[in-house]
């Protein structure tokens, strides 16, 4: 199948390029990657690679034409393929005429045997907000879900979640009431199991309505079965098979369990098992000290459960910054749950009618339950034997910035796939999908993808670590205490810093890592920031309301070069 060449977007404020010269002659045989042509932006001049092996079946503009970013410019394919006359919104034209030909394009289509434009397997938020898209983009969509819509985020992962940290938060604050003056009685905080647990699922169930309506607002057909992908084209759910021209796969992941010795044991559970227990257990084992295992164990600690997290790495959650483990391992000693690093689960025992961790070291952890938070894998059972047509890489669907995969109309988003496997990039990916399926191509970026935990405090962080950034050449970095804060002073929440890496040469932020209690919103400012390509420099210059949380980005860094007063 022949692939296009598009203008590509060279940076946030790129609206179109001009063509220099062609570097590959309609007819030429080129290679993936080999420069197709010069094209010159606002900034600079960049050559544009082949997406394929092939021959350059079409040229649409030349030399000096001024064209549109994601404009088709060309098409790569084999000898005697067929390309349309014209792109699909060609550079130069006006937007009636443009379109007008997105229209007949549209009609094109429609004359086809095809059921649907857009079929999505999958209701997690890749594929609800894929449906969303491409629906809403005037394509007829259907949208397959064997379980409930949303998917494990919104009913069995991070939305109920986050109603136990709000719960727990809120116990933790009335637990300091009385130091700010507010009596409470003596009487002992009691944590509801029952109600907390039925507050989570209204929620969970409010959003979940809410996505449901908005899908049949813009038409989306929804398909209540499981789905399994029978052909490229071909989709069996229930007893009724479905055509589609594009198929999108947002399948998601589930949770992994560990292959060894008494794991069967009914105590022993996974993330989303957690959501429907009605007690809290007296004393809990987590086997996993990530993110999911971290947000757990500090939730739980609120709620009166002994806790101890078995961390088979040097650190709890390994992938942020080293400073950022150390302060919430820290606060979470300080908070009684028990840390235990370099820890290797050897088997499972069981006495007392109740699971025993046994560690390799020979050390014993008993437990009323044990929560497995090792991970997530790819979940592929939509696909079936259609599984072997498709490349992968390290087990997981291989796919371009377009969500492509090896088959150009078939798509892949979110945890199944090599890209990533954070929520909001994965909403971006379906979004990217859609749009690329219904003929406007779209790319996806996920290079700055903020990492976040919604424990107490609040751990963030985006960009390189100090140690990733230091192997790269010489650094700056700036750190400010939450303790010379006036808004965290003030707010009684002192834990934690902002740390900023910048590099020495050109105030390049490379990093900014954040543990506090309003970590994960500051974040999206060091976000937009990098994004910009604002320097540490400027950062500093920058006014931030008084007092604010923001501030200790600002004076972070005014520390990495040299100019805080606040250290």
């Amino acid at each position: 199948m022949a692939r296009e060449v598009f203008m590509p977007k060279a940076g946030m404020d790129m609206q179109e390029g001009r063509i220099i010269r062609w570097l590959a002659e309609t007819g030429s045989r080129v290679k993936t990657g080999e420069p197709l042509l010069e094209i010159e932006t606002d900034k600079v001049a960049m050559e544009v690679e082949s997406p394929a092996d092939g021959v350059l079946l079409k040229r649409y503009f030349e030399e000096n034409a001024v064209v549109p970013v994601a404009t088709i410019i060309g098409y790569v394919g084999e000898e005697g393929e067929s390309v349309p006359d014209r792109p699909a919104m060609a550079g130069g034209l006006d937007r009636a005429e443009g379109e007008a030909v997105l229209r007949e394009e549209a009609e094109r289509e429609s004359r086809k045997t095809y059921e649907y434009k857009v079929a999505v397997i999958g209701a997690g938020p890749a594929g609800y907000h894929a449906a969303l898209v491409a629906a809403k983009a005037g394509r007829k969509t259907v949208l397959f879900e064997k379980d409930l819509i949303g998917g494990i985020g919104v009913n069995r992962g991070s939305i109920p979640l986050k109603v136990y940290m709000r719960t727990a938060r809120l116990a933790e604050d009335i637990s300091h009431a009385e130091e700010s003056g507010i009596r409470t009685g003596s009487g002992r905080i009691e944590a509801d199991a029952v109600r907390i647990h039925d507050n989570a699922h209204a929620v969970a169930e409010g959003i979940r309505n809410d996505v449901i309506s908005r899908l049949g607002k813009y038409g989306v057909e929804i398909v209540r079965e499981e789905a399994h992908l029978i052909g490229p084209h071909h989709i069996r759910a229930g007893q009724k098979t479905y055509r589609a021209e594009n198929v999108i796969l947002c399948c998601g992941s589930v949770a992994r369990r560990l292959d060894i010795p008494g794991v069967d044991q009914p105590e022993i559970i996974g993330p989303e098992k957690m959501f429907e227990l009605t007690a809290f257990p007296r004393r809990m084992v987590i086997i996993g000290g990530g993110v999911i295992g971290c947000e757990m164990a500090a939730a739980w600690n609120r709620f009166g459960t002994e806790v101890t997290i078995v961390e088979r790495q040097d650190r709890l959650i390994p992938t942020f910054d080293r400073d950022v483990s150390a302060e919430i391992e820290k606060s979470f000693r300080e908070h009684g749950i028990q840390v235990i690093t370099d820890g290797i689960v050897e088997r499972f025992d069981r006495r007392e009618n109740r699971p025993v961790t046994v560690l390799r070291d020979g050390s014993e952890i008993p437990g009323e339950l044990v929560l497995l938070a090792v991970g997530r894998q790819p979940e592929l059972s939509a696909l079936g034997d259609f599984r072997k047509q498709l490349e992968y890489e390290r087990g997981k669907i291989a796919v371009d910035e377009y969500c492509r995969t090896n088959m150009d109309h078939i798509y892949a988003c979110g945890d199944i796939t090599n890209r990533s496997i954070l929520e909001p990039s994965a909403v971006k990916m379906g979004e990217a999908a859609a749009l690329t399926a219904c003929g406007v191509p779209k790319m996806v970026k996920l290079n700055r993808a903020p990492l976040c935990l919604y424990t107490m405090p609040e751990a963030a962080g985006i960009g390189l670590t100090e140690q990733q950034a230091a192997k790269r050449g010489e650094i700056l970095v700036g750190r400010c205490p939450f303790s010379a804060n006036g808004r965290a002073a003030a707010s009684g929440e002192t834990e934690g810093f902002v740390k900023v890496i910048a590099d020495r040469g050109y105030g390049e932020i490379l990093g900014v890592h954040v543990v506090g209690a309003a970590a994960t919103e500051m974040i999206v400012e060091a976000k937009t920031m990098m994004d910009m390509e604002i320097t540490v420099y400027e950062v500093a210059d920058i006014i931030h309301p008084h007092p604010s949380w923001s501030e200790a980005f600002m004076d972070a860094c005014a520390a990495a070069v040299g100019e805080s007063t606040m250290n």
